[in-house]
């Protein structure tokens, strides 16, 4: 099965970045959001990546321009040509009964055998797929931040997927200039079930006054050889977004290791989400 058209919905930091590389590996990409003018902001950031791409030569003028004339604003759902739609990936925020209440929404709307995919970073996508009316043709496509820089895909596959669904978005991944790397569904996959512990240890540290955050980030970047320490990637991440995987990890692997820092709750609470908002562990210049 060759996907040629997709619909992206969420168009946030991850919605954006798959529509982008979506587009630039030449399928029609329908963009949609519940906010239709995050949309048209999206594909103003699309535009500019696109840009900066072509500035540093990794990307040449006339695939640019291909890759906007493939993307396609939604300001609805009636504004997406269905019948050509070969999958749905949804990005939208880290909430269970808001992906249900949206794949509802879409799923008889689609061709027989279109495939529904999650960037869910941590909710099965087993229990997402028997809530829809296509488990067969439901998967886990985790992609990683900056998308048209970072190679990795993780796939997912559910009890009920089947061999079809999970070739075609390997196939599709790959089209995209992605890495494609299967995992079975367990909570957390196994890039947040490995990240998120150190991540929540080090805001521990820095709560507890180990060190600071600049230097609890440095010694991990130069004892560990990482490219950024955790509280950056932290930032980077949304601490917001930590802090749901890390509930997610907790509540479904009844494990207490995973429970969150009580400093990410104060954050969040403050509205300290990271470079998103400004402000995080770091803080950041608009």
């Amino acid at each position: 099965m060759s996907i040629e058209s997709a619909l992206i919905i969420g168009s946030g930091t991850m919605g954006r970045g798959i529509a982008q590389v979506a587009a630039t590996a030449g399928l029609v990409t329908h963009v949609y959001d519940a906010n239709a003018e995050q949309v048209r902001k999206a594909l103003g950031e699309i535009e500019k990546s696109l840009g900066k791409l072509v500035e540093k030569g990794k990307l040449p003028a006339d695939a640019a321009a291909n890759a906007k004339a493939n993307l396609k604003p939604c300001a609805s759902l009636d504004d997406v040509n269905w019948s050509k739609v070969g999958i749905v990936i949804e990005a939208i925020f880290e909430n269970f009964d808001a992906k249900v209440g949206l794949y509802r929404q879409v799923q008889d709307r689609l061709p027989a055998g279109a495939i529904l995919a999650s960037n869910t970073s941590s909710i099965s996508i087993t229990k997402l797929a028997a809530a829809t009316n296509r488990p067969t043709n439901f998967i886990g496509m985790h992609f990683f931040n900056p998308v048209p820089l970072m190679s990795l895909v993780e796939v997912i596959r559910g009890l009920q997927t089947d061999e079809a669904t999970l070739s075609a978005v390997e196939a599709l991944a790959k089209k995209m200039g992605k890495n494609p790397l299967r995992c079975n569904d367990m909570p957390g996959f196994v890039s947040n079930r490995v990240l998120m512990p150190m991540i929540n240890e080090a805001a521990f540290a820095l709560m507890e006054g180990v060190a600071d955050a600049g230097n609890i980030d440095e010694i991990m970047k130069q004892g560990c050889n990482f490219p950024m320490g955790p509280l950056t990637l932290a930032d980077f991440i949304g601490i917001d977004v930590c802090l749901s995987i890390l509930e997610v990890l907790q509540k479904d692997l009844g494990d207490p290791k995973f429970r969150p820092c009580p400093l990410l709750r104060k954050m969040v609470d403050a509205g300290w989400l990271g470079r998103k908002s400004g402000r995080g562990f770091h803080e950041y210049k608009s």
